[in-house]
């Protein structure tokens, strides 16, 4: 069983009693979120003494759960592409030049919005396009001012066919991801790469090295160089097509949600053995048995 850490407290504990009374189930919580960071005292109320471990979708995370000894068993279980759903379509009738699909929140990437996504729309004369929920008024607004359709909540079986209609997306993470938790890539890149469409990224350090920046994706650390990359893709289709082929390739041969179930089997055995070797009464127990 995994319990996904946005459960409240209270069930997370349920969860755990239930586990100390059944002792042939294996229970793991999963934490993918920058909470464990930006509201550590909401995470420390979790009561994990009963579950067999962590999935943790970054190394830096499962470092501070052990730091703060919230859990003893920490497992890094990375996000991955459902290949079955994210892969390309093809559309040979393009509706725009970018799109971007995203939630608009909660203040966490305003500015960024501004500096790397809309201004370089406007100054480019790009026809583009926002896909998310939460925008406020203004937000609209704006977006109308810079020439940007906006079109509201998209489900997500739908990326696909929204991304093959589109020349170039980008990948702007939530401040907390850049600043508090450098090298945790949220699901969007491994989605886009996944359905094969070119992607930027703003300023974001892979540390753990899932992807290689320069093949498979570009980064702008700036609005000026946020342009010179769209630019370069809108305008030389060979760059464009080596850039999704090499994500493509990257996301197919180490990011799919097969190689996280095969991840995940390995944890399974790790813990499988680590009971075993808690128990050695019953072990030699079972060995005189039979």
């Amino acid at each position: 069983m995994i319990v996904h850490e946005w459960n409240h407290p209270e069930i997370v504990k349920k969860v755990g009693d239930y586990k100390a009374i059944n002792k042939n189930m294996t229970l793991l919580f999963h934490d993918t979120h920058h909470r464990s960071v930006t509201d550590p005292e909401a995470m420390a109320r979790y009561d994990l003494k009963n579950y067999d471990g962590v999935l943790a979708f970054g190394e830096i995370i499962k470092e501070i759960y052990l730091q703060n000894g919230w859990a003893e068993n920490v497992w890094t279980w990375h996000e991955a592409a459902d290949a079955r759903i994210f892969h390309p379509v093809n559309s040979k009738n393009k509706e725009g030049d970018l799109v971007w699909i995203g939630n608009w929140g909660d203040d966490e990437r305003t500015e960024e919005l501004h500096e790397f996504i809309i201004n370089p729309v406007r100054e480019l004369g790009l026809k583009a396009c926002f896909y998310g929920v939460r925008y406020p008024d203004k937000a609209v607004k704006l977006l109308k001012r810079a020439n940007i359709k906006y079109k509201g909540w998209l489900p997500n079986f739908k990326v696909p066919e929204i991304f093959s209609k589109y020349k170039v997306t980008v990948h702007v993470p939530r401040r907390p991801y850049v600043t508090s938790l450098p090298g945790i890539p949220t699901i969007r890149p491994f989605e886009a790469l996944a359905c094969g469409i070119p992607l930027i990224c703003t300023t974001w350090h892979d540390r753990e090295n899932l992807f290689t920046s320069g093949k498979d994706y570009l980064v702008a650390h700036d609005s000026r160089q946020m342009k010179k990359h769209l630019s370069k893709i809108l305008t030389d289709e060979n760059y464009a097509s080596n850039l999704t082929s090499n994500g493509l390739r990257t996301i197919s041969s180490r990011h799919t949600c097969d190689h996280r179930v095969a991840e995940l089997m390995i944890i399974l055995d790790e813990i499988k053995t680590k009971k075993t070797e808690r128990t050695p009464e019953s072990s030699h127990r079972m060995e005189q048995k039979f």
